[in-house]
């Protein structure tokens, strides 16, 4: 028998990377994930090829920002399988500026997108799980829940806001046996960062592979990425909890770059 043998799973931001491969890893454990994007042409494509690989997968459009939107996606959820076990509040963007400089609205959207989604999707399944009398809630962080960098402060805002909220959910969910966890990736190698990669090399007149030792990775004990397979692992980790043992906690998955 695997960990999630039908358990049903919902994902924000999961038609691609880390979302993706947390609904893959799910999926091959036995659980049903529900793929939640903006895009729901993206969302079907990647539940397709879960169901081709593993078994059951749902696609939902979901615009995490959008209360109805998610209220809609919940339901639909609920009228397929009865059941909501998990979700993930993976849902995020990046937008970088000094803060002398950053504009109000931009300021917002990244706020709404990181704060508003993990607020409006828990609570959304939060009725369901109580109901059950079972849920697991994992929030996506960053390092940047434990610490800071320059020109990210509404990301670092955001992402430390999550750990808050997670503390909130571990009381308040605790006697209804739901949990609550943030999981905290280092940097995740991306296609945006291949591309970043030979133009860095370029640019300093240094090897691709100083860029990543000396620039993106000094920080790590062994200059390596985080996978999306690592942050998964750590997921699914939380996922699996069967107590309150570990509830409100955050765990950083990020090659000794802070530790705590």
């Amino acid at each position: 028998m695997s960990r999630f043998d039908g358990k049903v799973g919902m994902i924000t931001g999961a038609a691609s990377g880390i979302g993706r491969q947390i609904a893959m890893r799910f999926a091959a454990e036995g659980g049903i994930p529900v793929i939640a994007d903006l895009s729901l042409e993206a969302a079907t494509a990647t539940a397709a090829e879960i169901r081709s690989r593993h078994g059951d997968a749902f696609a939902v459009a979901m615009d995490v920002v959008d209360e109805d939107a998610v209220e809609r996606g919940v339901a639909d959820t609920m009228a397929k399988y009865g059941r909501i076990d998990m979700l993930v509040s993976n849902a995020g963007i990046q937008i970088v500026h000094p803060i002398v400089d950053f504009p109000f609205a931009e300021w917002k959207k990244l706020l709404a997108i990181h704060l508003d989604g993990a607020f409006l999707t828990t609570k959304a399944c939060l009725r369901h799980m109580y109901a059950a009398n079972y849920g697991r809630v994992i929030y996506m962080g960053s390092v940047h829940s434990k610490e800071a960098s320059k020109l990210k402060a509404p990301y670092v805002a955001a992402k430390h806001g999550l750990i808050g909220l997670a503390k909130v959910l571990a009381k308040e969910g605790a006697e209804h046996n739901v949990t609550a966890n943030v999981v905290c990736p280092g940097f995740v190698r991306t296609p945006l960062v291949d591309r970043q990669i030979p133009e860095q090399a370029a640019a300093f007149g240094i090897t691709e592979d100083a860029v990543i030792k000396t620039i993106m990775l000094p920080a790590t004990v062994d200059g390596e990425f985080t996978t999306t397979d690592d942050v998964a692992d750590a997921v699914l980790f939380f996922a699996a909890a069967k107590t309150n043992a570990m509830t409100g906690q955050s765990l950083v998955v990020s090659h000794g770059w802070f530790m705590q």
